[in-house]
């Protein structure tokens, strides 16, 4: 798991695959390393790229059988994200999830009156621009105070 910490998230490279929670399981089978995933949507376009990188960081710490299976029940959630990996997302400029997508009864809940703190100036005067920011997983927001727009990873 250590040695996956080093793989990049192709579109946010500021996250590893770790910190945002793809890694669901890692068995030995024989020979063979088995690495259990879950993409953050099920059609996600990087997961081919993302297995590759996964593969190859293992491969050139001495690992070569490896084998990489897709999970997707159950569906990858925001909740999954590690600490690191939010801290990540707000020192990128991007607000990381401020509510957990899941409650305690496994029910999933959508806020709508999250307060989302800019993370440029640390405001939490900003305001919903648009329902979908450079990808669907994210929201456009405003700052009132700094005046700059900013994405924020609506919790999932």
């Amino acid at each position: 798991m250590q040695w996956l910490t080093g793989v990049p998230d192709p579109e946010i490279p500021v996250l590893s695959v770790v910190d945002l929670g793809l890694i669901r399981h890692i068995a030995w089978e024989g020979s063979t390393c088995v690495v259990t995933i879950t993409p953050t949507y099920s059609g996600c376009p990087a997961m081919r790229e993302i297995s590759a990188d996964i593969a190859g960081t293992l491969g050139a710490h001495g690992i070569e059988h490896v084998r990489i299976e897709t999970q997707l029940s159950p569906a990858w959630t925001t909740d999954w994200m590690t600490p690191q990996g939010r801290a990540a997302l707000n020192n990128y400029g991007i607000a990381p999830p401020g509510e957990k997508a899941i409650n305690i009864s496994g029910i999933t809940r959508r806020a709508t009156n999250v307060v989302v703190p800019c993370p440029l100036c640390g405001s939490s005067h900003t305001r919903l621009v648009s329902h979908f920011g450079s990808t669907s997983c994210k929201a456009l927001y405003r700052c009132n105070d700094c005046r700059e727009p900013f994405d924020y990873f609506k919790a999932h």
